[in-house]
């Protein structure tokens, strides 16, 4: 970990002079070309150092989570469409209380289309960095050492943290992220791979930030659908922290982990399982 640590740390320099040679802050002001830029950049500077750590451990950098047979494949829609449904359950669950209004619609024709394109882009490259700075090497290398759920709550416990300096985020919307990378662990422990988690990740992202044009983990952003509002209280909405922080946002995630334990039966060769 140390090595592979020291690969991320040599490539994140080398990669943030690029960025201000090429992209310079004046130019990213937009922000999800901003976003787009930035996860982009540290998704390359995390799997290169997992390339790096392939060819020194003599292993196939598929194995550390994102096997390129299976690149946006089946498995990546089927979790697009778990994404899909854990948002749109969530926010349903809102609504059916009260606590939500769709509004009137910020967005008309090609706009329409167009910010949505751009949301879906970036929420993609969202979730393979998140996904693979968590679930990806670190995570196929602490299981090898401390075995695969140690690892995991370990990771899912930095990955809710991580989410603390969002301005709007709070212990709640950090425990449910914590919850989250925990059911994520499950789904690539079940699965295999990355790839459905990935496509999950991608889009409840988008379906928060976008389609119901709610708070995502603490942060409203510009682009989205709908004039949307929260109302009532925050056990319900979620607050500032948004859905992530409503008390269904848990129940939701335990749904989907026992629906993952029917669809995808347990293997004999799960990734890490020591």
């Amino acid at each position: 970990m140390l090595l592979y640590s020291t690969f991320v740390a040599g490539l994140g320099f080398a990669a943030g002079i690029l960025l201000l040679l090429f992209a310079p802050p004046s130019r990213l002001q937009f922000f999800p070309v901003s976003l787009f830029v930035e996860d982009a950049f540290g998704f390359l500077v995390i799997l290169g150092a997992a390339l790096i750590m392939s060819q020194i451990e003599h292993r196939p950098v598929g194995v550390y989570g994102l096997p390129v047979p299976g690149a946006f494949g089946k498995m990546f829609w089927r979790g697009w469409l778990f994404g899909l449904v854990e948002i749109s359950a969530l926010v349903g669950l809102i609504y059916a209380f009260g606590g939500y209004r769709f509004g009137s619609l910020a967005l008309h024709g090609w706009e329409i289309a167009r910010w949505g394109m751009i949301w879906a882009i970036a929420f993609v490259f969202v979730g393979l960095f998140e996904e693979f700075l968590f679930r990806g090497y670190t995570q196929y290398t602490l299981a090898d050492g401390i075995g695969f759920w140690p690892a995991a709550i370990l990771l899912s416990c930095s990955f809710g943290a991580v989410h603390l300096r969002n301005p709007g985020e709070d212990p709640v919307g950090a425990a449910s992220v914590v919850m989250t990378g925990l059911v994520f662990a499950f789904g690539l422990r079940r699965t295999g791979n990355l790839w459905f988690v990935v496509g999950w990740h991608a889009s409840f992202d988008f379906g928060e930030t976008f389609l119901f044009s709610v708070p995502d983990s603490g942060l409203l952003f510009d682009g989205h659908l709908s004039n949307a509002t929260l109302l009532g209280q925050k056990w319900l909405t979620g607050g500032s922290v948004g859905p992530e922080g409503s008390v269904f946002s848990f129940l939701t995630m335990a749904v989907l982990a026992l629906l993952i334990h029917f669809l995808f039966p347990a293997k004999n060769s799960n990734p890490g399982a020591n």
